[in-house]
């Protein structure tokens, strides 16, 4: 039986709930991450255009906001801990339907397998994200959030990696067979040959995640109240509907606009990489830099927050160097550009572990229902790609990325500064 903690545990008691919760970072960052890689797998194996293969993260990410708010339904009944062990049985069912459409090249099953993916994953981060916020300190949630942001980055950089051995191997050579193909059949069969090395290691993660499910039930993760942990009172509230707390609903559009630019940084790399013609073999392992360059974000937020800086400050700074590294970007070309385009991996890392405790601070019994609405704001990574692969059919590819990206950075610097405190009376 697992044990209740109504209030903020103890420093020590923290660590065991850290470590199986970052167990959990880690295996959704590594599903996630494959998106990237997975949008280049699946522009050769079905010959798609970018916009239709950018539907692989229009179909993850849609989940998020469709089922957040039944999640956390289901987690009212089920409580955190069995919640995210069903995450992780919903996930595995995906897994599965994903591996099989792709067997049989059903582009339209496949991206059905990735919404269920999706949507296990929704409840994982609906409970997992205001756990590990009110596990400790609010104050100090951005530092616990960026050891699971380590967790999770170590797991992003190692999936394209993983996911070009098993199935990207020699796609430049392949591709080139494809095109060359003497016949329809012929090139059909290469085709369905390519597409089948997805198979088996999409079987193998759903078995691991129904054996992580089993565990984290037997585990002795304890439940957090966070009527008692998030008190209403710590921000001068005095209770009310959760329409009454604005830095909650600022803090969605903060997080819709975030998960968009981590998205077009980390999945969106690639094929900005092949708009300058670069070669595939290279371009399979963009995403790679950018959660590389994420994870030395999280080192240094570990190091510096709250010690030195305020996680709010932090992400006010961050969002100045989003823009930075975005007109660098735009006024550089070819690997240069594509440099700095992983580069945002550091000035994004830090900006989810801010965004969330400081959106959900003081929202007591309101508080799954505010993950909830944080987490449908994850629909931003299905979006704003979308925009920018519809925008770039009519302007120069880098002007599109400007165009994008610029404002969403503005829009976290706001935040980060004034918005975050609207409708406190104390910040």
């Amino acid at each position: 039986m697992s044990t209740t903690l109504a209030a903020t545990p103890s420093q020590r008691s923290q660590l065991g709930p850290m470590l199986i919760i970052g167990v959990l970072f880690f295996i959704f960052g590594f599903v996630t991450w494959l998106n990237g890689p997975l949008t280049i797998f699946v522009k050769l194996a079905f010959d798609l255009d970018d916009v239709s293969a950018f539907l692989v993260p229009v179909a993850f990410y849609l989940s998020y906001f469709c089922l957040a708010l039944p999640s956390s339904v289901v987690l009212r009944r089920t409580g955190m801990k069995r919640g995210m062990a069903l995450g992780l049985f919903v996930m595995a069912i995906g897994a599965v339907l994903f591996g099989e459409f792709i067997n049989i090249r059903i582009y339209h099953g496949a991206l059905v397998g990735l919404f269920v993916i999706g949507a296990g994953l929704s409840l994982l981060q609906t409970a997992s994200n205001p756990y590990i916020s009110i596990l400790g300190p609010i104050d100090s949630a951005a530092q616990r959030i960026a050891f699971m942001g380590i967790c999770n980055k170590v797991a992003g950089a190692l999936a394209p990696f993983v996911f070009g051995a098993l199935v990207l191997s020699g796609i430049d050579s392949l591709e080139q067979q494809v095109k060359t193909a003497p016949t329809l059949a012929a090139r059909d069969a290469l085709l369905d040959s390519f597409a089948a090395r997805v198979y088996w290691p999409y079987m193998v993660m759903a078995a691991l995640l129904v054996l992580l499910a089993i565990w984290v039930v037997r585990s002795s993760l304890p439940e957090v109240k966070p009527a008692g942990a998030n008190d209403e009172h710590a921000i001068g509230h005095r209770g009310g509907s959760i329409f009454g707390f604005p830095h909650l609903w600022l803090g969605v559009l903060c997080l819709f606009l975030y998960v968009g630019v981590e998205v077009m940084a980390g999945d969106a790399i690639g094929i900005y990489g092949q708009s300058f013609g670069l070669p595939l073999d290279a371009t399979k392992h963009f995403t790679s830099y950018t959660m590389l360059g994420m994870l030395a974000g999280y080192i240094v937020g570990l190091l510096v927050i709250p010690r030195f800086i305020s996680q709010q400050r932090y992400l006010a700074v961050s969002a100045v160097l989003g823009v930075a590294f975005t007109v660098g970007a735009f006024a550089t070309h070819g690997y240069v550009s594509v440099a700095f385009v992983a580069a945002l991996g550091f000035a994004n890392a830090m900006m989810w572990p801010a965004i969330f405790p400081l959106a959900i601070k003081g929202l007591g019994r309101h508080t799954e229902a505010a993950s909830a609405l944080l987490i449908m704001g994850i629909v931003g990574g299905a979006l704003i790609p979308q925009v920018y692969v519809h925008l770039k059919q009519h302007v120069d590819f880098q002007w599109a990325f400007l165009a994008v990206m610029t404002p969403c950075y503005l829009y976290i610097l706001y935040y980060g500064l004034i918005g975050h405190r609207a409708g406190q009376a104390r910040a």
